[in-house]
């Protein structure tokens, strides 16, 4: 797909500032977008936005089709009457500039329940003819999710591979036993997802209108403890007692001797083809529907990705085993059109990969911060760059460019100078200069590394279990003087 040039910010919605102890989908998203308007950006880059569980990590998500409900502004539910000023002046200890997501999950459902209530006794004819229509509209889908959370609930929070066999293996007795006895909460769940994406929508429309599109971030894999596993087996590898066969990773490389063991379950490939890739098209247009680009992690998984079998320590003793290739994405594309696609191809990319990658023409990823580890002709150095790319100065699971400059060696510290013309003291303008002035289509910066910031804001550590995805800025750190940079290197690249 032919993008045009143009720059944008890598924030998640849960960094944005304000109150209850997470950033949300009201005034203070409102506010980032005014932000990227003022300063003349054009994308805003978001990570998954579904539903998390342990970890709170987006990419470990209870649905790849759900709305995460901690991203609900209560403000906006006050505005609606569904909450009261007394409701929302309740003093908890919520910090500002982390999230703490256990704080967090203790004092915002409580307050979605009471809204839910509110709802159900007092909302208009005409509000719940919209409810109706989102729950018939998203069915396919929502009645999945609503059940599985609500059993979910029902069973203490367990995996549904430790809930009562009957449901476990989804028999339609036990269906539709669960439906009557758990309606209340199967109610509530919908009317969750409702508000998330009625909010979702609203502010996505304010982003169009001000022409900055959202980029969307979709996982090749799934969570093994995941609505879609629970409701689709058929399409996953799974054994009869609903373990999986084997598991997703990638192998061992220079970063890791024992590779990355992720532990989603694999897909059954032949059983999607078998099925026109249904699943994948439901999936990729609601995508479509959330946001304008989508960012396909771990592209290569679909030309060959890493098999291995599941109870193994390691990533180890896996294997490589083909992927949907070509068949996939021309299925995807002669139901749903050309992709809005960006290729998340990093990593160990052999030519098959890159072929399918080329043929669609997915650009693909550069990531600034990788060009400076050796003084070889490193492909990830600007002047190696095709014009259909993206380049980040860093990604999520990057230390920030201020904190791995810090940490660097003073070989790689004086080479990344004497490449990009560069001083210590503007080390991070320097490299969004780099990224900027590139030929590169899009061009996108964490926040965190336009306003400078060191490791302690960095986002993901891979590998590490806990004390990822708590970061969030401060209104006041918006200053003058970034706006007024960020805009000149805008205007100066034509971005």
């Amino acid at each position: 797909m032919n993008f045009e040039r143009k720059s944008g910010i890598l924030l998640h919605p849960t960094s944005l500032p304000g109150n209850y102890g997470i950033g949300s989908l009201g005034d203070e998203a409102y506010k980032f977008i005014d932000f990227l308007i003022v300063t003349e950006q054009k994308l805003w880059q978001v990570f998954p936005l579904g539903p998390t569980g342990y970890g709170d990590s987006p990419y470990q998500s209870f649905s790849a089709f759900a709305g995460n409900p901690l991203l609900i502004s209560l403000d906006k539910l006050k505005e609606e009457e569904l909450l009261t000023e007394e409701d929302l002046n309740v003093d908890v200890d919520l910090p500002k500039d982390h999230v703490d997501y256990g704080k967090v999950i203790n004092f915002k459902f409580p307050l979605l329940e009471k809204a839910f209530h509110e709802f159900n006794s007092s909302t208009s004819h005409l509000e719940r003819n919209k409810f109706d229509r989102f729950c018939k509209k998203n069915s396919e889908w929502l009645d999945n999710y609503a059940l599985f959370m609500a059993l979910k609930e029902y069973f203490g929070g367990k995996p549904w591979t430790e809930w009562d066999d009957d449901i476990k293996f989804r028999k339609d007795s036990a269906v539709d036993k669960y439906k009557v006895e758990l309606s209340g909460r199967i109610q509530f769940q919908k009317f969750v997802q409702y508000t998330f994406f009625k909010q979702w929508y609203q502010l996505k429309s304010y982003a169009n209108q001000n022409c900055i599109n959202i980029i969307g971030d979709m996982p090749i894999f799934v969570a093994f403890d995941s609505a879609d596993v629970w409701a689709n087996p058929e399409i996953f590898e799974l054994d009869r007692e609903g373990n999986p066969i084997n598991v997703a990773g990638v192998p061992p490389d220079y970063f890791s001797k024992t590779g990355q063991l992720w532990g989603n379950p694999l897909y059954d490939w032949n059983k999607l083809k078998d099925r026109g890739y249904k699943w994948w098209i439901d999936r990729f247009n609601a995508m479509l529907d959330l946001v304008d680009v989508v960012r396909l992690d771990h592209f290569r998984g679909f030309a060959a990705y890493w098999a291995v079998p599941y109870g193994e320590d390691t990533a180890v003793n896996g294997e490589w085993v083909e992927g949907p290739g070509e068949d996939f994405f021309k299925t995807i594309e002669d139901e749903l059109g050309e992709l809005p696609i960006i290729a998340e191809d990093l990593g160990v990319i052999t030519p098959d990969v890159e072929k399918l990658r080329d043929d669609f023409e997915f650009p693909g990823m550069n990531i600034l911060q990788f060009a400076f580890d050796s003084q070889e002709d490193n492909e990830y150095l600007p002047h190696n760059y095709s014009r259909n790319s993206v380049v980040y100065t860093g990604t999520h699971d990057n230390d920030t460019i201020l904190g791995w400059y810090q940490k660097a060696s003073s070989e790689v510290q004086n080479y990344t100078q004497e490449y990009l013309n560069a001083n210590s003291n503007e080390i991070c303008w320097d490299f969004l200069g780099a990224a900027w002035s590139s030929v590169a289509t899009f061009a996108i910066a964490p926040l965190q590394d336009v306003l400078c910031l060191d490791s302690e804001a960095r986002m993901n550590t891979p590998g590490q279990a806990v004390g990822n995805w708590q970061w969030r800025y401060r209104e006041d750190m918006l200053t003058d003087d970034v706006v007024n940079n960020l805009k000149k290197l805008t205007q100066l690249y034509y971005r």
